[in-house]
């Protein structure tokens, strides 16, 4: 991975890449054109664009960080990149995007990148999850070395247990699925990301 990583995850990249004010600026933009961020203009993709920009709002001004996370982002010591492989319309990205934002926001080593799947596929398919081009997904990467130090996503392990238990019963629509999933989601009000990045932190700081 180290190689492949060097080649894709480049300066250039991460300079051409969008900041987070950057991104939900280019969703809205796009929305105000009845446009995606992917160009796939269909209604329902429309609608769900509409949602990502109305959770994510909400998250920005509601979503609150653990005194404890910010305290182990203050003692990070490592100069990092986190790189979100992301699209507009992703329901799972609004509701974890904002969180991962306020994180960045916490510490001065920490710099927030986000690029478009479907613009960068090449670097999608270095890290896809169980196979498929599952967004969100954060690469925690060495600002200076460009080395990868370990990723997350696309969503919390205990959001993800609750998806594909329904996702894989016959007996559950799809709708309904998407429709606990985000109710969850509500009720957790991002403590379980947070918990997880405790943990992560500590590996990205090695």
């Amino acid at each position: 991975m180290k190689d492949v990583t060097k080649t894709l995850i480049t300066g250039d990249l991460l300079d051409t890449a969008f900041n987070y004010q950057e991104f939900n600026e280019h969703i809205e933009e796009l929305y105000g054109q009845k446009r995606t961020t992917n160009e796939d203009n269909r209604q329902n993709m429309l609608d769900y664009t509409k949602m990502y920009i109305q959770r994510s709002n909400r998250w920005d001004k509601h979503g609150k960080l653990s005194k404890e996370l910010k305290n182990k982002l203050k003692d990070i010591s490592r100069d990092m990149v986190w790189l979100v492989i992301n699209e507009g319309w992703c329901g799972d990205g609004a509701q974890t995007l904002p969180f991962i934002a306020k994180m960045a926001e916490e510490s001065e080593l920490i710099e927030l990148k986000i690029i478009l799947r479907d613009q960068n596929l090449e670097v999608m398919d270095q890290f896809l999850t169980n196979g498929a081009r599952s967004v969100p997904k954060l690469i925690a990467i060495d600002k200076h070395t460009k080395r990868v130090l370990g990723t997350w996503g696309p969503r919390p392990y205990e959001a993800n247990e609750l998806y594909w238990h329904a996702k894989n019963d016959p007996d559950i629509p799809n709708k309904r699925a998407v429709e606990s999933l985000h109710l969850w989601y509500a009720k957790d009000k991002g403590r379980s990301i947070q918990k997880e990045f405790i943990e992560l932190l500590d590996a990205f700081d090695k």
